[in-house]
């Protein structure tokens, strides 16, 4: 068969189907695919990093699949000389922070696919500097596709579990920042884990810190996920967690993905601390240390903005994909303009003062750290302006399209007839798609359509602050789109 490796390309990630059975999601994360990239990883640290014999660490996820991975990465890494430490059960952001210790790896790889469907797998790399950017991972992918490999004597194998040293790093940070040993004494905090990595953080982290975690959920590591999707993101996923904590009286919930490198949050009322709500949390509590321009994604609501800046802030919407938004928060610092967060609605938040790692359970515990020194974190953005109304549609083209070309010929036109409607006007600093504002009678909000960063989809994207206002903003965009018969327009009716 044909090798298609870089078909595997991801942003920054390597995934693919890793288990069978799922009708029209054939198998690509092959035994093959597998062992090809890992001598191709090797390859490319001795080619491009010049480490001719290196040693990786290796961990993974609780997907069903991770084990089977990380037996065909030990095998081909190890006969290509590379020296294997095994680390188990870890978070991504564990992998990355283990390369700023002395734990003896010059290179590490996460085995995880985030929150995607159990039958799905996947790669992240990892050097001491961060995570590989999406040219690497290409480079890795095509050298796969050569067969590359290199020849030397057999590697070794070790197994040395790091996620308890993690765990044991932020439980040190929250008492030398709070000055108490038990902090989060008198303080119930519920986690659900989904069944995903995120498991150890009631244990390793919360109870130490004096929490009471009664009320905590799957955290036992199942890859088959039975009782939710571990995503932040997901709304089955974000009622059972905000159900917990109504139902346990507890003082805080938290919810991670898969992977650990995102999460969400819920207040004792029950109510999400997300997306917005989220974002502007954490930023309260960054602007009032230092003044700084925060980083998000181009989906941000014009509340968000307000709210950033009456703390002194300045807000910067760019380009959705974590990637995108940590980069340009670190150009931004790297100019001379502190910024100190890049974050995404989704979840992925990366603090300057923790290497730009978007790392979930670092998010939750600079949280907590607040709600240790305040004992009440709503009350940080009680003034945050949200909208009447908010919803996203997610606009199909048909198959076989050339969906990207045809795309930017669709914003380039929605463009243009912005600029003959009086009652719309471009929004500005759109640093993705089109960000259009509309007057009060026609929809009092304002709406995003962009292309999706890897699927032939166009998201929609809308806030009103208004009752009926997304409706109308709607049936405006209808009007515009129906006549382009390559894209499924119904959803907007």
């Amino acid at each position: 068969m044909l090798k298609n490796y870089l078909s595997l390309k991801n942003g920054t990630d390597v995934r693919g189907t890793a288990i069978a059975g799922v009708k029209d999601d054939p198998v690509t994360l092959t035994e093959e695919a597998v062992k090809d990239i890992g001598k191709a990883f090797c390859m490319w640290l001795a080619l491009e990093k010049h480490i001719q014999k290196a040693t990786v660490a290796i961990g993974h996820d609780s997907r069903l699949s991770a084990k089977q991975i990380e037996g065909w990465l030990t095998e081909a890494m190890t006969a290509c000389g590379s020296d294997v430490i095994l680390t188990g059960l870890s978070s991504t952001p564990s992998m990355f922070m283990l390369l700023q210790e002395d734990f003896g790896a010059d290179a590490s790889i996460m085995i995880t696919a985030s929150h995607l469907p159990y039958q799905k797998n996947g790669l992240k790399f990892f050097l001491k500097e961060g995570g590989l950017e999406g040219a690497d991972v290409e480079q890795i992918l095509s050298l796969a596709q050569a067969g590359v490999s290199i020849g030397a004597e057999q590697g070794s194998v070790t197994e040395k579990p790091y996620l308890a040293t993690y765990a044991q790093g932020l439980v040190e940070k929250v008492r030398r920042e709070t000055g108490k040993q038990e902090p989060l004494k008198g303080k119930r905090i519920v986690v659900d884990a989904g069944n995903g990595a995120g498991g150890f953080y009631a244990d390793l982290v919360l109870k130490p810190l004096g929490a009471d975690t009664e009320g905590s959920q799957f955290s036992e590591p199942d890859g088959s996920f039975p009782n939710h999707i571990p995503n932040p993101e997901n709304e089955t996923a974000m009622q059972s967690v905000c159900a917990a904590v109504v139902k346990n009286h507890a003082d805080f919930g938290i919810i991670f993905d898969t992977d650990v490198d995102r999460a969400g949050a819920v207040a004792p009322d029950g109510k999400e601390i997300n997306r917005n709500r989220l974002i502007a949390l954490i930023s309260a509590i960054l602007l009032e240390e230092k003044k700084g321009v925060i980083v998000t994604d181009s989906v941000t609501s014009d509340g968000l903005t307000s709210f950033i800046e009456s703390r002194g802030g300045v807000h910067r919407r760019f380009k959705r994909g974590y990637k995108n938004v940590i980069n340009e928060s670190k150009r931004l610092n790297a100019e001379g303009e502190y910024s100190p967060l890049a974050i995404e609605t989704s979840g992925h938040a990366a603090l300057k003062e923790n290497y730009f790692l978007d790392d979930g359970a670092y998010l939750v515990t600079r949280l907590l750290i607040a709600l240790a020194k305040k004992g009440d974190l709503e009350s940080l953005i009680r003034d945050l302006p949200e909208p009447m109304e908010a919803e996203e549609v997610r606009l199909h083209f048909k198959a076989g399209v050339d969906f990207k070309t045809l795309g930017e010929e669709v914003l380039t036109a929605f463009r243009e007839y912005i600029g003959k409607t009086p009652y719309l006007s471009l929004a500005p600093s759109s640093f993705e798609g089109v960000r259009v504002n509309f007057d009060h009678a026609h929809g009092d909000g304002w709406t995003l359509l962009r292309m999706s960063l890897h699927e032939p989809i166009m998201p929609v994207n809308l806030e009103s602050n208004s009752v009926g206002g997304v409706a109308k903003m709607k049936a405006e965009l209808y009007k515009f789109l129906k006549k382009y018969d390559f894209l499924e327009t119904e959803k907007l009716k």
